[in-house]
């Protein structure tokens, strides 16, 4: 079974939801993938979260629009570590989902990035693989050294235009 489970609420999530599977594969974790409704299949969520805690998956990432309950309720399935992710929408713009992810009761957390920032609920998911992954702990490591790198890159750019 894959180290991370990956479930969105709706196919129309999935513009979202590929960034935190580019993340994953870049750092080559296992991964499954699959549109799972809160509301509208709440049995097959159930039997998808308890299988893969059954078979080995660490982390659960869920991401969702509108309502957004996905990440409760998988976490109210298992013990594991669960990433939600609130999804805008049309309607509210994607703060009933942001609310509904944020807000779980004492008992049951989520935790919950960004709007929208699947590539951050991957990032928090190898970071919770890495502290049994002395691969993973390397690859974070170097991952963070790459965005340092990056913004002094920036810099410099900036600094040879403006400050002649």
């Amino acid at each position: 079974m894959p180290d991370v489970l990956i479930l969105m609420g709706s196919d129309s999530d999935l513009e979202y939801m590929e960034a935190s599977v580019e993340e994953l594969q870049r750092a080559a974790v296992t991964f499954s993938i699959h549109v799972a409704s809160a509301h509208r299949t709440p049995e097959r969520v159930a039997t998808l979260v308890r299988d893969s805690e059954d078979h080995g998956t660490k982390v659960v990432i869920a991401g969702a629009g509108g309502a957004a309950h996905l990440a409760g309720v998988v976490a109210a399935h298992t013990t594991l570590p669960v990433v939600g992710v609130p999804l805008p929408t049309l309607g509210l713009g994607g703060a009933d989902a942001l609310l509904a992810t944020v807000q779980m009761p004492r008992g049951i957390p989520v935790a919950t990035v960004g709007m929208g920032n699947s590539a951050n609920a991957a990032l928090l998911a190898i970071q919770i693989l890495a502290l049994e992954n002395q691969r993973l702990k390397e690859y974070m490591r170097r991952y963070r050294i790459s965005m340092k790198e990056k913004v002094l890159a920036k810099d410099q750019k900036i600094q040879l235009r403006f400050n002649q």
